[in-house]
């Protein structure tokens, strides 16, 4: 395949585990809250593509000055971030990634302009996707930072890089192995991510049934003498919680602050759901929660 004429493929994908480790075999580097994306870039052109292969390029005009950067076709693999207060900040990229009008995307590209933290290169005159991740860092290395464009820096202790994005309260860690290529349309054991997530306990207020085995618990939190929506969370019929969900006594013609589903069954239970999350968005709903296994359901 010609990675550069031929673009319906996809970036190299990450595993999750739940822990930090360290190992000789992998780099370690800061995971960015962003948008994945691939930069096709040469002195004549310039497109991004996001990781499900949508073409964003009119979205950021500001990282076209990567264009000076290069002086024969090149594949950058990256992640667009918006930065607020010097952290990323996903709900302040999101404003940017749902503009439609030319002239406010212009004025935001000048407001508010997003970076280009790249991690890899795969292309740089050829396809240079079979050469180990190491080598293809050193060729990545050669080029220079600037306003819109930021190498990812890469470090050899993955427990430590931890502890410190902990403190930051930035997304997590990506661990990758050294001496392994990049395998396009891939997910394996050679990226390796471990997310900084967030605990809580949440009460649950009512569930949907969805197709197989699984329900969507309806999650609140009290504020004053009512309960406002969060977020859901899938739960599968084999857990222990699924079945005091579904026993719990049924309400009619309940109303939550902030959520609408008509088709949802509410309870009356005072059942607590342990659960995982990366942040708080603006409404104050949980951005990515799952089920905290580790934790402790009432």
């Amino acid at each position: 395949m010609n990675i550069w004429k031929d673009r319906s493929w996809s970036p190299m994908l990450l595993k999750e585990i739940a822990k930090p480790f360290n190992n000789n075999d992998y780099i370690y580097e800061i995971k960015f809250d962003g948008i994945r994306a691939c930069i096709f870039v040469s002195p004549k052109s310039f497109q991004i593509i996001s990781r499900n292969n949508v073409d964003i390029t009119y979205l950021y005009p500001e990282l076209r000055s990567i264009q000076d950067l290069v002086d024969k076709e090149t594949i950058f693999d990256g992640e667009i971030v918006s930065f607020e207060n010097g952290k990323p900040s996903f709900s302040k990229l999101q404003e940017r990634s749902h503009l439609k009008n030319n002239e406010r995307i212009n004025l935001e590209s000048r407001k508010n302009p997003v970076t280009y933290i790249c991690f890899d290169i795969l292309y740089q005159g050829k396809n240079i996707t079979s050469l180990k991740q190491i080598q293809r860092k050193k060729i990545l290395n050669k080029y220079k930072d600037g306003d819109y464009f930021c190498k990812s820096k890469f470090f050899s202790n993955g427990i430590s890089l931890f502890e410190n994005i902990k403190k930051l309260n930035l997304e997590g860690i990506v661990a990758k192995r050294k001496y392994d290529s990049y395998e396009i349309n891939s997910r394996n054991n050679s990226w390796i991510k471990i997310k900084n997530f967030k605990k809580g306990l949440f009460r649950i207020l009512g569930y949907e049934r969805k197709k197989g085995n699984y329900i969507s618990l309806i999650l609140g939190e009290k504020k004053g003498k009512k309960y406002e929506y969060i977020g859901k969370v899938s739960l599968s019929e084999n857990s222990d919680l699924y079945k005091k969900v579904i026993i719990s006594k049924k309400v009619v013609g309940k109303k939550i602050n902030g959520y609408k589903n008509k088709g949802s069954i509410f309870i009356t239970s005072n059942l607590l759901c342990p659960v995982k999350y990366l942040e708080r968005t603006k409404n104050n709903h949980l951005r990515q929660p799952v089920i905290d296994k580790d934790g402790k359901d009432e």
